[in-house]
Order: structure tokens, then sequence, then C-alpha cells
């Protein structure tokens, strides 16, 4: 008769040697207990006052229980995890903060990894990502931007930003959308350019939807704006300062590349650009003319300004009755820039205006 290995025959019966798991010791039970762990014990132990009854609250023996009791009361407690072999990475590691210094925790692992090798480095690719990693948090978490709550006073602070508008006949557009900051009320109007005659008029606009000029206005580091950064300080257009001194505001730009500096107008293009411009998640469709789109931004604005902000709780458009109290005075004609352009007539008796646009003026021929 065959008989498998580990099975055998004692009368009729059939015996199976199975492993029997041994209890743990009081030695080798501590050596595996987390710090958590051991917090919990002696929780249940000051809960209880028992060893057996914190034994099992905790899932463990009572002689556990006792023994990191002891240890507590003489000041014994293991204060350290599991120690830290050294890696092959080590030595280097210096190095790598350095260029997580130099390029402001924006170096890449792949780059890292590629400087090292010149340098003696043996080890994997696999093990410099992970030393960037660590050294580039370790980087960031003394350099975390702090985020408060922006208590904006009234009257003080507008914002304005563009975005990218939906395209009619084959043209593309844009979207001008504008904040004002304590009464969260947005303007949204679209343009064909972002030049400085189109800038002039929207703000003009802007101001006279609010009721009145803010003490600032807040925006990006546009040509239109700003022409150049000496010392690091923004030199402002002439336009834009004969613009402040026209409306009497100021011109403030926020630091280049941080829009956060400027979340509201951020927030309003991102809205505008989700509900105005067609795409597959709203499902619009395409605008056939130019009437429609003005249509299509007056009826946003009347929605979002007329419905209770998510932060106020209020209307848009009920603070800006309080608000419209302290905002300057708008003066009754707009900014002007320039009456009209001048044009030459040339040897061929036309005036050139607009891309191809061209018209005859024999009569002024050289004038």
């Amino acid at each position: 008769m065959f008989v498998p290995a580990g099975v055998h025959l004692c009368g009729v019966l059939l015996l199976l040697e199975w492993p029997v798991a041994r209890p743990l010791t009081i030695e080798q039970e501590e050596q595996v207990k987390s710090r958590e762990e051991i917090m919990e014990i002696l929780e249940a132990f000051d809960l209880t006052g028992s060893f057996r009854d914190a034994g099992e609250l905790a899932g463990c023996s009572h002689h556990t229980v006792a023994a990191y009791v002891a240890k507590r009361d003489a000041g014994e407690l293991p204060d350290d995890g599991p120690q830290r072999r050294e890696r092959i990475i080590d030595p280097f590691l210096p190095k790598i903060e350095e260029w997580v210094e130099r390029s402001d925790g924006k170096v890449r692992a792949d780059r890292v990894f590629d400087k090292l090798k010149p340098l003696g480095y043996t080890g994997s690719e696999r093990t410099a990502r992970r030393a960037v990693a660590e050294v580039r948090a370790n980087y960031q978490r003394g350099r975390r931007r702090v985020y408060r709550p922006w208590i904006a006073e009234p009257a003080m602070w507008a914002q304005w930003d563009w975005g990218t508008g939906p395209i009619i006949a084959g043209r593309a557009t844009v979207l001008f959308c504008a904040w004002l900051a304590w009464c969260r009320f947005r303007v949204v109007l679209p343009c064909w350019d972002r030049t400085m005659p189109t800038l002039i008029g929207c703000l003009d606009r802007a101001m006279r939807a609010f009721g009145g000029a803010p003490t600032y206005w807040l925006t990006d580091n546009e040509r239109t704006v700003t022409i150049d950064h000496v010392a690091g300080i923004a030199v402002r257009h002439p336009e834009m300062v004969a613009i402040g001194g026209h409306y009497g505001v100021t011109v403030a730009t926020c630091v280049p590349a941080d829009p956060e500096s400027k979340g509201g107008s951020e927030s309003t293009v991102k809205l505008a650009k989700a509900d105005l411009v067609p795409t597959d998640a709203n499902l619009l469709d395409d605008y056939r003319s130019w009437g429609e789109l003005v249509d299509a931004c007056d009826a946003w604005m009347a929605e979002v300004n007329g419905r209770p902000h998510r932060v106020t709780r209020r209307a848009p458009v009920e603070m800006l009755a309080e608000e419209q109290q302290r905002l300057h005075r708008l003066p009754e004609v707009a900014y002007t820039s320039v009456f009209g352009e001048t044009r030459k007539v040339s040897w061929s008796a036309t005036i050139s205006f607009g891309p191809g646009a061209r018209a005859r003026a024999t009569a002024s021929l050289g004038r």
C-alpha cells in the first residue's frame, strides 16, 4: 500500500502532521511592537488598571503589558524605530541637495542620474529617483506656501485677466474677465484682441458696470501693462500710467509666473470658459455671430451675479449696491488714447487700414 510522505497509519486512522504555530515569547513580541501598538497597550492599562484586561483590549499577552508598564516607569521605552541602513547613494546626497537648492526644487531625477554617473555613482536610476524625491520633499517641507483667507476691503481691489474665447466664423476671440473683490461681482466682455485700445475700452466698461472705480486694479505683467522689470521692480507702460491718472486708480501687477496671487480673476476666467466656450463637456453649439456671444456673456453675468456666492452667502449684485457707496466716482468721459489714426496716401492713391484693406483717395495723393 502506498503511503504519502507525512502520513502515518495507526490502525484505521490516518494522522496528518500539521505544523503547529508556536506562540511568541515576550522578547519576540516586544521586538515586533510598533510605537502605535505600545501606546495602545499603555493606554489600555491606564484605562483598566489591570494587566490581563489591558492585554485583552490591546490583543497581546498580559506579560507584555506588564513589561511595557515597567519600562515606562523606569524611563526605558524604545524611542527609535528600525535603524536606516547605509545606501549606495548616501555619499552623493550633499551634491543632490546642492542641485535641488540651485534649481529651487525643480531639477528632474533623470537629469540628476545623468550628472551622478560621471561622479562615480554606480547604483540604479531607481535609487537615484528615490533619493531625489526624498531630498525634494525635505526641501519643500520648510518652503510650503501658506494660504490665508483674503479679507478684502470694500472698494479697494479689482482684478482682471484674459481667457481664450470661442471661435466665430473662423476667427478667434478672447474674454476680458474682471472681478470686484469684496462683493465678488464679475464682468465678462468678449473681444477680438488684447491690444491697448481694447484693454482701455474693457477697463472703462468694467468700471461703469461696477458703478465706480476701485483703488487698485491687479493683473498680470503683460506688455500692455508692464514694459520691463528693473531690479525686480515692474516698470509700468506710460499709457497705463495715464489711464490710472484719468480714473484715479493704481494699476498693480502680481509676481511673475504666480497666478495664485490673483485667484479671483483666475477663477472668473475658469468659470467663463467652462460656461461660454463650446466644448464636449458643456455641449454648447458654436456661435453663429458676434451678437450671440455678446448676449451669452450678458446672460452669464446676470446669472452668476444674481445667485448667492458660496463664501458670502449673498448675491454679488446685492453686495455691489453697498460697495458702490465707497467706489470712487468715474469721469464723465472715458479715457481716449488717440483720436483716430494717421495714414498717408501712397503713390498708388490708396490708404492701408487693417490687414489687406485699402481705400482709394486720388484727390489726396501724397498727403
